[in-house]
């Protein structure tokens, strides 16, 4: 029988490993079911769903030229069109603040690029004097520090610690530019 893609296929499971689950099909053919095509939902362990000996339905997602075939088992469920998967055990990602900046957030300022280390220039419009209304765009109002925060800070302490070694560097060599002999 030919392998081809699309066709659904029953296998018994050989092997496990961390990346997913090696079924052997029919003939002695093997094909891998990645640790994605597993579940709908998150699979963290491929042991947690699967068993070595385990019959599994699996669909043919993909055959290489040099005989690699790749399997799904969560492909052969069939569900109905418009239909979300399964909800994901995993936690809900945070949110990030607002997403349609217009690209100020993230520019320069006035036409020399980078980051404004000086208080002149171009840059974000900071808080108006009182502190009245709003916060600032990208300033949370609860407390955390936004983006820009912890780039700044980032930028301020690898600075330090870049001045820091080449102190340390430099005086084990004798000063700047000495060339050892």
């Amino acid at each position: 029988m030919a392998i081809e893609v699309g066709t659904k296929l029953e296998g018994k499971v050989t092997g496990i490993t961390h990346f997913g689950a090696f079924v052997d099909l029919s003939g002695g053919v093997t094909g891998l079911v990645h640790i994605s095509e597993i579940a709908d939902n998150y699979v963290k362990d491929v042991n947690d769903h699967l068993k070595i000996g385990d019959t599994v339905t699996v669909k043919v997602i993909n055959v290489d030229k040099d005989g690699k075939i790749g399997l799904s088992i969560k492909q052969t469920v069939d569900r109905p069109a418009g239909s979300a998967p399964a909800p994901s055990s995993r936690p809900p990602r945070q949110d990030r603040g607002p997403s349609s900046g217009g690209g100020e957030r993230f520019s320069g300022g006035g036409g020399g690029g980078g980051f404004n280390r000086g208080g002149s220039g171009g840059g974000r419009p900071s808080r108006p004097p009182g502190g009245g209304g709003k916060p600032a765009f990208g300033k949370p109002a609860f407390g955390k520090p936004s983006f820009d925060d912890k780039v700044t800070r980032f930028l301020k302490d690898s600075e330090e610690r870049i001045s820091s070694i080449k102190k340390n560097t430099e005086s084990k060599r004798g000063g700047r530019g000495a060339k050892r002999s």
